[in-house]
This record gives C-alpha cells, structure tokens and sequence, in this order.
C-alpha cells in the first residue's frame, strides 16, 4: 500500500508545481479510458497549456469546454478516466484545475496510482477523436483487467473548491518514494474538470544502463528537473526556450534529498564552496547548438545538481548533460572527461 499524503491543500501554488508535468501531452501522457466523454474528451486534462474560456463556442453536444465533462449520471456509479504517465517515476503532488468549471465540475475527486510493468498493460481499443459518446462494452471489458479499482489512493475523496473563474487550482502533495506509471482520476458522481496536473520526477533502472555508452543525465525521463531559478518571465527552464545569452557557465555540486528541499525553501543560497566549476564561461552564438567538454579529468567526481547560469540574460533552448549515472563510474575509463555538455542557444529578438 503507498504512502498516504498529507492532510489539507494549500492555499497557495506548492513547490512541487515546479516540477515536471508528467502526465502531459507533451512529453507523452496519454488517456488510456474514460467512463464518459459526452460534453468533453479526457483528452483534455492533459493540454499542456492552460484552460481556456470559451462563451460564445458550441458544440453540436451543448457549450464548448475546454477540459473534461460528463453528462449528468442517471445510473449509479461515478465517472473516471485511465491516464498513461509520459514520464514515470515519483509523483510529488497533483493539480486539479477546474477554471471556467464555475457552476459544472465535478464535486469531488479521488486519485489512485499504479506501477505497472511495461509491455504487460491489456490491449485497451484506441480512442481516437471522441465526443458526445461514453464507453463501449468492449472498452469496459478490457480496462476491467488493469483492475484500477484496486490501485493505491493516493488522493482520497476529497471535494473540489472554486477560487477565481479563470484560476481554480486544488493542489494535492503526495508523501510517497513509489515509481508510478499510471494514475487513475475518479470524479464523484460527474461534472467536469479542466485539467489535471501530475508534478514529480522521473524514474530510471540504472542498472541497466550501457556503462559505455553515456546518457543525458538531466533528461526529464530520467529524474533530472529545474529544481530553482532567477527569472522565469518568458518562459519556466523546464522549457529551456528564449532569446539567445552572451556566456553561459556550469557548475555542479552533492546534496542529499534534505539539502535540497532546504535549497529550495531558501531560494538556492547555497555557499559559494560547495559549487564545483564544470564549465568555465563560455561565449555562445544564437542559432547554434554548442558542445562542451567539462573542465579535466578531476571533474570526473559524482555530481547531484547542476547550474546552468547565463550572462547578461536571455535564453537557452536546449540543455544536455551527457555523463554516466554514479552506480556506474568506476566502469568508465579516465582517458577522456567524463561529462559532455550540449548548449543550445535561442534567437536574439533585436538581430
């Protein structure tokens, strides 16, 4: 049985909401089921960008929605949906957004999570473009054998309350150190729900890794996440997208799990002794992928955090850091640095 979260949702925006959306249609999520999809498909919980509203928009089922929204249910039960998780791994809270669901979302949610091995799902039909229908007798005989009723709740039935019309977040922190793969959203009885967000980290087996092949070890799908940042005005660094800096310059340092949740309450003022200089400052050229090595070879030392820091400002497309996972280190041979970085620069707007 998982971990229970803690009581209570937070009155304002968490820290886990800086995480990784890893349920998005972005980096892959996919809704698997959904009890209903009269008024709106599923498909919508998991948009990457943010609800919209839409008064003067009709559908041939009624008005426009963009989220979720099940008709009124005339039988028992209660309206649910499968999501597939893009990226599997941790969940550290949910976001359930019921904007412009001023008078129709759904009363109350629960969440449940499993970790289901990969290749062993049931064959579950394709949905395909959907609206105005609820599931078919095949599709409930065959998401009958994840048997999702029985997954770990994560989130117990709790109600859902509206805030501004445009801004209604119910946010949700997990307790829990599972890897995830699948979470099922329950609605209790109907209603709608705009999006749904699944804020974690990435999980990856390391021990199957190719100790001599190296892998991008700040990959979402791996664990890596921006865990704390200056200035996010055009756009968060999970995105690494924006107009192209001067310099850049990398640094790495060792922090246990506890050091880092007290980074992140203190805003990254971590002293200057425990930062490691992997990359010196290095002029960059927009429209241009760089690749750097580190430093020497006595930058070959484990590393569990790393800072990327551009000058003046600007932004950063892309962001690699190839290397090899810790487990693994002694494997590699020391005639090369261990670490290749791969920067790639935005546009600059006044070129």
């Amino acid at each position: 049985m998982a971990d229970l979260p803690r009581e209570g949702k937070l009155a304002r925006s968490p820290d886990f909401t800086q995480l990784i959306d890893m349920a998005s249609e972005s980096v892959g999520g996919k809704i698997l089921f959904a009890t209903d999809d009269f008024f709106a498909p599923a498909e919508n919980l998991i948009k990457s960008d943010s609800p919209r509203r839409g008064d003067d928009e009709y559908t041939e089922f009624g008005k426009w929605a963009d989220g979720w929204e099940t008709r009124r249910r005339r039988a028992p039960g209660h309206d649910w949906c499968v999501i597939k998780l893009g990226v599997q791994g941790t969940i550290r809270g949910f976001d359930v957004d019921i904007s412009y669901f001023p008078g129709d979302y759904a009363p109350r949610i629960s969440i449940q999570a499993a970790n289901l091995e990969e290749g062993k799902e049931p064959e579950i039909p394709q949905r395909g473009v959907r609206m105005g229908v609820a599931a078919t007798p095949e599709e409930l005989e065959a998401v009958a054998e994840l048997r999702s009723s029985d997954w770990d709740l994560l989130v117990p039935m709790t109600e859902l309350k509206p805030e501004k019309p445009a801004s209604s977040h119910n946010y949700f922190p997990v307790n829990s150190q599972q890897k995830w793969t699948h979470v099922r959203l329950n609605m209790f009885p109907d209603g709608g729900i705009a999006r749904l967000r699944v804020y974690g980290v990435g999980h990856k087996d390391w021990t199957a890794a190719d100790p001599k092949e190296p892998l991008d070890l700040v990959a979402m799908a791996y664990g890596g996440a921006c865990v704390g940042f200056s200035n996010a005005h055009f756009g968060h660094p999970n995105k690494m997208i924006g107009n192209s800096p001067a310099s850049c310059s990398l640094d790495g340092c060792i922090l246990t799990t506890q050091e880092e949740e007290d980074m992140i309450r203190q805003k990254w003022d971590l002293p200057g002794h425990r930062w490691k200089a992997l990359l010196p400052v290095t002029q960059l050229s927009p429209h241009r992928s760089h690749v750097l090595d580190s430093l020497t070879l006595e930058l070959q030392d484990v590393v569990t955090h790393a800072r990327l820091t551009i000058c003046p400002d600007g932004g950063v497309s892309r962001l690699r850091l190839k290397g090899f996972p810790s487990s693994i280190c002694l494997l590699r041979p020391r005639d090369k640095p261990m670490m290749r970085f791969s920067v790639k620069a935005g546009f600059r707007s006044n070129l």
